[in-house]
């Protein structure tokens, strides 16, 4: 699978993505959905919901554990993936593609560039 420099992350496992200006798509990493194992349930946030950075915004359940799943970013939600409401297992076959959860309109995406690489969240998750 090929490095995307577009992909950035948070020490928590979740990822963001700039698709289209001020837009961000955020989902888990593959390494998240790893350690969940067979997800089994998502909730998500609501369209509308204003989410601010770091803050709890989705739960995703395994047949291990729940988890909270948080926005890297501040910014309003635009759109949910409804199809992981009745196909969660899509996150752990596609965690970065077709398993993404939300999409918010970013209230200032500077601070995009302040999450982690790629490389450095991979450094995180071998400690």
């Amino acid at each position: 699978m090929s490095s995307n420099n577009q992909f950035r992350y948070l020490p928590t496992h979740e990822w963001g993505k700039i698709e289209e200006e001020g837009i961000l798509t955020v989902g888990i990493s593959e390494h998240a959905q790893d350690l969940l194992g067979d997800i089994v349930f998502v909730e998500l946030p609501e369209i509308g919901d204003l989410l601010e950075a770091e803050e709890e915004s989705a739960i995703v359940e395994s047949v291990k554990a729940a988890s909270d799943v948080y926005s890297p970013l501040t910014g309003e939600v635009i759109e949910i993936n409804e199809k992981l409401l009745n196909e969660p297992e899509i996150i752990n076959s596609s965690p970065l593609e077709d398993g993404w959860f939300f999409k918010i309109k970013l209230v200032d995406d500077l601070s995009f560039d302040n999450l982690l690489t790629e490389e450095e969240y991979n450094a995180t998750c071998e400690e």
